[in-house]
């Protein structure tokens, strides 16, 4: 089988991997991490005129990819860079949903998604839903042509400064039915949406949003009442592979970072690269990352499957990232000593996000029972 890229998603890497390379340096992504806004509308911008946001769409909604093998791409290039653009929230979440479930009026604006004009996030997680995706307690109820809603939504990824809200809600059923769930176009601005905003400890934006009898008109709705559950795993499928392919990404720029350490870095007159221990601490290290980067070509080939061929590609893709990372992260601090742990170098920032990406849309534990549920129910 041909593991090799088509002629555009090649150019697609090129171009995304020269812009990060030239134009978003560590202390660029450093500059625009630590501002209030939480990224840089500027290079938001750049990015949507390089088309990097129209490739996570299909043809049909605007775009030019959207297929796995697209998503991968762009994301491992993300990692990277460690760029803490919204790409998740707006093209792969919430422009995902309104992709799936909108109407024409609905799916208006996506052009202004791509075009770099709005950002959207997707709000569904909540403070005790851990990472059941049917656990919603945020309520929605009618009233007269439109709707009501109410609940706490957590961790919001991107929701710090996000246009639009895309908010799960139950319009019916019980609080882990998967039926009964419903999707909303929200202003972030509307009456009553309560942003409470930080950063995370790996210098994203995200948000806790408290919805307080937020009326929304009967046009908000995506899709149909209580039939979401389907697109929400689907699109979080999609957020699962976009998060490997990132921590994919970031793995390689600590791999190489550490083998330039152990080629550069002398002690006893000799570089430290040429000690058996450290060799055979490496090489494990080299064929881990090998391994991850064939789970997520696996995740990134399956998406566009069957329901339970895609679910379990991107939960066995998840897992295995998420203890390849940890094993990565740790090896390339203990390896580079003491300068390991410095704020001042780059290596950590990048171990810490890849410690960050496993406990994004289920950690590894997580997605191992996961996995072994979805085989005994096939």
């Amino acid at each position: 089988m041909d593991f090799n890229h088509n002629e555009d998603r090649r150019m697609l890497e090129n171009t995304l991997s020269r812009y990060v390379r030239e134009q978003y340096d560590f202390e660029t992504r450093m500059k625009i991490a630590g501002a209030d806004e939480g990224y840089s509308a500027e290079k938001w911008a750049e990015m949507a005129e390089l088309g990097i946001i129209g490739a996570l769409f299909k043809e049909e909604d605007g775009g030019f990819g959207g297929h796995g093998f697209d998503l991968m791409v762009v994301f491992e290039q993300i990692g990277r860079g460690i760029v803490v653009e919204p790409f998740l929230g707006t093209a792969v979440l919430g422009g995902g949903l309104v992709a799936d479930l909108g109407s024409d009026e609905q799916k208006a604006i996506l052009d202004d998604v791509i075009g770099g004009a709005k950002t959207l996030a997707f709000a569904h997680g909540e403070p005790t839903s851990r990472y059941s995706l049917s656990d919603v307690t945020t309520t929605a109820t009618k009233s007269g042509d439109g709707w009501v809603l109410n609940g706490h939504k957590s961790v919001v990824s991107g929701g710090d400064s996000a246009d639009t809200l895309i908010v799960s809600a139950r319009v019916s059923g019980d609080r882990l039915d998967e039926d009964g769930i419903a999707l909303f176009m929200v202003d972030a601005g509307a009456d009553g949406v309560d942003r409470r905003d930080y950063g995370t400890v790996d210098g994203y934006g995200a948000a806790d949003i408290i919805l307080r009898d937020v009326a929304v008109e009967a046009s908000a709705l995506l899709g149909g009442e209580g039939d979401a559950f389907a697109a929400i795993e689907k699109a979080t499928a999609r957020g699962i592979l976009a998060l490997s392919a990132e921590a994919l990404g970031a793995m390689e720029v600590v791999k190489d970072m550490t083998l330039d350490y152990l080629r550069t870095r002398n002690q006893f007159g000799v570089p430290i690269g040429r000690f058996q221990a450290l060799q055979h601490r490496m090489a494990d290290l080299l064929m881990e990352v090998e391994q991850a980067r064939s789970i997520v070509i696996n995740a990134a080939g399956a998406l566009d499957g069957d329901r339970l061929e895609r679910e379990k590609a991107v939960s066995a893709a998840k897992n295995l990232i998420g203890r390849v990372g940890r094993l990565v992260a740790e090896e390339a601090i203990q390896m580079h000593g003491g300068i390991g742990m410095t704020w001042e170098f780059s290596m950590p920032h990048f171990a810490k996000r890849i410690i960050m990406l496993d406990h994004m849309l289920g950690d590894t534990d997580h997605h191992m029972a996961r996995y072994i549920a979805l085989s005994s129910a096939a």
